[in-house]
């Protein structure tokens, strides 16, 4: 008889749930966003208050297994054999504060949710672009956002945090309290303590304006120059995402987008219009439509167009130093072979900014790094892996001569150790922090390397 059939005990004892293998339930209940990844962990439980929290942590110390925190939207890697697997969606408080420019976070809280209530404030939050991304697992791993250029990284408007430590203490931890916990948890996730909420600095935006240029494919190499250019002297609170689209010949596709290739550059001003700004990237091709003026933090929720459901999922990322003429023309080049036609979209992120001058001690860190640039190659029902990861493949190695020493822990990959996204110095700093706050590793390492 395994020795997880004792769950069935602890099931009676929390407020909350508990989904266990034999259950009907279970194949849904372990199920994480990234539908391409398996997970087989022991059994999945959903607390709502710290008393549960207390209990599944005595329990799994009793079992000799350990607890794993996946968010919504970010961390699964796959790696949960027989970890008790614990989702926060009961922790869903929400607590902002206009005066102070802050808010308060359950660790179940979405970032749609934070950014409906921002809505008509004048401030905006720190949040990536997918409004389903719960906001704790999106600052606990860095997070790269529209105001990263403005205000930081997700992590660098880590206040404080409530935090769960494996004896049961649930505390709140601050810069002053404990600074070596909250630098870990500013882009470790949470390996080193279950983080209940957060306090986070929100952004002020006095006058929030937008702006979507979108250029034949044919004009990709100058539009690209002319941002890469504009990276030299744009203010910190202009902020310019590049994407890059070659939507495949498929009829699920709407007609004026099927098979067609195109260029966006977006760009975010929290300080109004910054039209003038963009004059060169306008006059580097044909612009085939344009659309500027104020907008919300709602309004570009809604323009990401994230996927709102589970989806099977696929990337590559790779932080550069520089984007000089070479990476553009062999960028741009690779995915323009037909053997590369799974990549459907190449996005490119200018940083800098606030990024090159933290705030806050944190692991998550892009001082210094250019740019971020990352690849989708999505999987489709009933279509082979292989040439898609093949395409990833070649990406990565294409941009490797240039890749910056640091990335954001929210976009490696799912198998990508954290070693991948910071120094061995501060892994190895890392690893002896959750040493000595968690010697017997009743909570999983994430992505620490094993």
């Amino acid at each position: 008889m395994s020795r997880f059939t004792a769950l069935d005990d602890v099931r009676g004892a929390l407020t909350g749930g508990l989904v266990l293998p034999h259950d009907a339930a279970f194949d849904e209940a372990r199920r994480p966003w990234n539908l391409a990844i398996t997970q087989s962990p022991a059994a999945v439980a959903t607390p709502v208050d710290i008393a549960d929290l207390r209990t599944l942590l005595r329990a799994a110390a009793d079992l000799g297994a350990q607890v794993a925190v996946q968010p919504g939207g970010h961390g699964a890697s796959g790696d949960l054999v027989d970890a008790l697997l614990v989702r926060m969606s009961g922790f869903d408080e929400l607590d902002i504060d206009l005066e102070r420019g802050t808010a308060r976070i359950g660790a179940g809280v979405r970032w749609g949710r934070v950014v409906d209530a921002l809505e008509g404030t004048r401030w905006v939050a720190p949040a990536g672009t997918s409004p389903v991304v719960t906001a704790t697992g999106y600052t606990l791993g860095g997070g790269h956002s529209w105001f990263s250029r403005t205000a930081g990284l997700g992590s660098d408007n880590l206040r404080a945090a409530w935090v769960m430590r494996t004896d049961g203490t649930h505390e709140r931890v601050d810069d002053e309290t404990d600074p070596d916990l909250m630098w870990a948890l500013r882009g470790a996730g949470g390996i080193v303590g279950v983080v209940t909420a957060l306090e986070i600095d929100l952004v002020p935006a006095p006058s929030l304006w937008g702006a979507s240029l979108v250029f034949d494919a044919s004009d990709a190499t100058a539009v690209l120059r002319a941002v890469r250019d504009l990276s030299a002297d744009a203010p910190a609170t202009l902020n310019v995402f590049t994407n890059s689209m070659r939507m495949p010949d498929v009829p699920l596709l709407p007609p004026e987008i099927r098979g067609q290739s195109f260029v966006t550059v977006q760009a975010v001003s929290t300080q109004g219009s910054a039209d003038t700004l963009l004059g060169a990237i306008r006059s580097a091709g044909a612009v085939r439509r344009e659309q500027s003026g104020p907008t919300s933090p709602a309004v570009l929720s809604a323009q990401s167009n994230e996927p709102t459901e589970p989806t099977a999922s696929r990337g590559a990322s790779v932080a550069l130093r520089t984007l000089d003429d070479a990476v553009i023309d062999d960028l741009i080049a690779y995915r323009d072979r037909p053997e590369q036609a799974s990549i459907i979209g190449i996005d490119i992120r200018m940083l800098g900014g606030a990024l090159d001058a933290p705030r806050r001690a944190g692991f998550a860190s892009l001082q210094g790094v250019g740019w971020i640039v990352y690849a989708l190659a999505p999987l489709f029902p009933g279509a082979p892996s292989g040439p898609g990861d093949a395409s990833l493949s070649g990406f990565r190695e294409l941009l490797a001569h240039g890749k910056a020493e640091r990335t954001v822990p929210t976009f490696l990959s799912p198998g990508q150790s954290l070693d991948h996204a910071a120094p061995a110095l501060e892994v190895a700093r890392l690893r002896e922090l959750r040493m000595r706050v968690d010697p017997s590793a009743l909570l999983h390492e994430g992505r620490l390397p094993r």
